[in-house]
């Protein structure tokens, strides 16, 4: 089965199966670990910020930085299809007691002037505004980037206003290669960055939560509180720094792979892009007479299984599993459409 449903499905390459026997280890709640203090500190680094924080998840680094940065009865600004809002539980308002303010962005993605039109006032009627998520790439909205004019633009907003700003970069790699970037930026712009190792870079699990020293030590309390400490970390820590020295680069192939297929899709009369993908992702909707759900059915026959996200629409995901002798092959079922 050749898999698009996401990015999430890849299995740990060769090497990084051989670099994960031979991590050392130790015990992580005490902080003795190696590979995951190597992972931390490489990935800090690498990001130009002060430390990281190892987690199992995304959503937890998320979670954790949400928590850091509010206190209960204060109000987010996030994109209305980002990944905090719809995809984490709940979380914001279980483990932080915040509220959210949903912004209706364009591909997943918000500008500075809607940041700065959604802060509340200083009125004891209203929700102080308190913290700015955002997420890029865009899951939901097809893999898009921020522009660094984008970025900057919304930095100056948040330190004008005394907002701190959050990036749940779990495709943050794909960014990054897509516009040749320089990840220190990142680390000038955001008070705290979440990076995913699970997704695109191929590792099985691990995210890391990044910031200042300070910063770090509290969300480390945090991470405890929420039960994410784990003991002998570094067989994990070592997937991820192998796919930190090994798979970036190689990102571009899953991109260039996404736009022949999109191109093979826009052939056909029944399949709609809102948008040019940027990334590894492809969202595209499915129109009469087909239905997403019986244009998904008719591709796994033929060994490819992709996901419907809506009424109408369908995603794929690419990834190092994703050959490009799969590509040809997913191509010569598009053709057959035709």
């Amino acid at each position: 089965m050749i898999e698009l449903r996401s990015d999430t499905f890849t299995k740990p390459t060769t090497a990084m199966l051989q670099a994960m026997m031979q991590a050392t280890v130790g015990d992580d709640v005490f902080r003795e670990d190696p590979s995951v203090n190597e992972l931390e500190n490489n990935t800090a680094e690498y990001f130009g910020m002060e430390a990281g924080l190892f987690c199992p998840t995304g959503t937890m680094t998320n979670q954790i930085a949400i928590k850091c940065h509010t206190q209960p009865g204060q109000e987010i600004i996030c994109e209305e299809n980002s990944h905090v809002y719809i995809y984490e539980g709940g979380g914001i308002a279980f483990n932080s007691g915040c509220q959210v303010r949903p912004v209706s962005g364009s591909k997943g993605l918000i500008t500075a002037e809607q940041i700065e039109s959604n802060i509340n006032p200083d009125d004891i009627h209203k929700a102080p505004t308190r913290l700015v998520c955002l997420e890029n790439t865009s899951n939901r909205g097809g893999g898009s980037c921020y522009t660094h004019q984008a970025l900057e633009a919304i930095h100056q907003v948040c330190k004008q206003r005394g907002l701190a700003l959050h990036l749940d970069g779990a495709r943050i790699w794909n960014a990054l290669v897509k516009g040749n970037e320089n990840p220190k930026q990142y680390g000038r712009w955001f008070d705290s960055i979440s990076v995913c190792f699970s997704k695109g870079l191929g590792a099985p699990v691990g995210s890391v939560l990044l910031g200042s020293n300070s910063f770090i030590e509290k969300s480390r309390r945090i991470r405890k509180i929420f039960g994410g400490g784990m003991r002998q970390a570094g067989y994990l820590a070592a997937a991820a720094q192998h796919a930190l020295d090994n798979h970036i680069d190689r990102l571009d192939d899953d991109h260039r792979h996404a736009a022949i297929i999109a191109d093979a899709l826009s052939s056909l009369s029944f399949i709609h892009f809102s948008q040019a993908p940027q990334t590894n992702i492809l969202i595209f909707e499915v129109l009469s007479p087909w239905t997403p759900d019986e244009f998904v059915a008719k591709l796994r026959e033929a060994n490819i299984a992709c996901l419907a996200i809506s009424p109408r629409q369908v995603r794929m995901v690419f990834h190092l599993d994703v050959h490009p002798s799969d590509v040809e092959h997913i191509k010569h079922v598009l053709e057959q459409f035709n």
